[in-house]
């Protein structure tokens, strides 16, 4: 029984995809006439999930609206951003609400990540934050990972064209602690600002999970999820 709260990103604009959503959060995007989140959601249930808390800050009132206090049976907290804080600062404020340990998805991807095997993986790899990662082939949208034996994650690369290589998923776990080992602005990117910058200094560990992965920061891509989730 998984019984960590997931804290989902759920304040993200979504430029890209005003040619084809209205002004709303990326999360509240309409995929078969639910909004995006209903689906990760949806899923949560599936894994078990209880307490959720959203980090929102643009429209959050357009979040708060639908999804009210429960959802699916789930507990809703929410993490109201005052000004974006970037994907760190919006992570390390919802933090404030966590005791430890806690879940960390993406409210503009869904990855079918088995969460209690990365939670799992976590401990047995005794890591600082624990990564789920994909596989993916003929993509350029994405930076990648390098992984060592012992599943240790070395580098992260930047984005460029690759024939095949293992992408963040950005599903994570990891404690409340690990912010007592960095410094940090209040404002700041978790990928540049942490990943990137203490890849040496701390330990991340990514997991390959198989699952299905859609991303629906670009139109096509939502417009795939469109059929996917029927």
């Amino acid at each position: 029984m998984t019984t960590n709260p997931a804290i989902i990103l759920a304040g993200g604009l979504g430029t890209r995809l005003r040619a084809v959503i209205n002004d709303m959060p990326k999360s509240m995007a309409p995929v078969n006439g639910k909004p995006f989140l209903h689906y990760i959601f949806q899923y949560l249930v599936k894994q078990n999930i209880t307490d959720a808390i959203l980090a929102v800050g643009y429209k959050h009132e357009v979040v708060r609206d639908f999804f009210g206090d429960k959802y699916l049976g789930i507990k809703i907290r929410y993490s109201v951003e005052e000004e974006p804080l970037g994907t760190g600062g919006g992570i390390k404020q919802a933090f404030a609400l966590v005791e430890d340990l806690a879940f960390v998805l993406n409210g503009d991807t869904f990855f079918d990540v088995d969460l209690a095997a990365l939670k799992d993986f976590y401990f047995k790899s005794e890591s600082d934050i624990a990564l789920s990662l994909k596989a993916l082939q003929n993509f350029d949208r994405y930076g990648t990972v390098v992984l060592d034996k012992e599943s240790r994650i070395t580098h992260f690369a930047e984005k460029k064209f690759l024939r095949e290589g293992l992408i963040n998923g950005g599903a994570y776990f990891f404690s409340k602690q690990l912010f007592q080992k960095i410094e940090t602005p209040n404002k700041f990117s978790f990928e540049k600002d942490v990943f990137e910058k203490y890849d040496a200094q701390l330990k991340f560990s990514g997991k390959v999970f198989e699952g299905y992965f859609i991303d629906i920061g670009i139109p096509e891509d939502y417009q795939k999820a469109q059929d996917d989730f029927k």
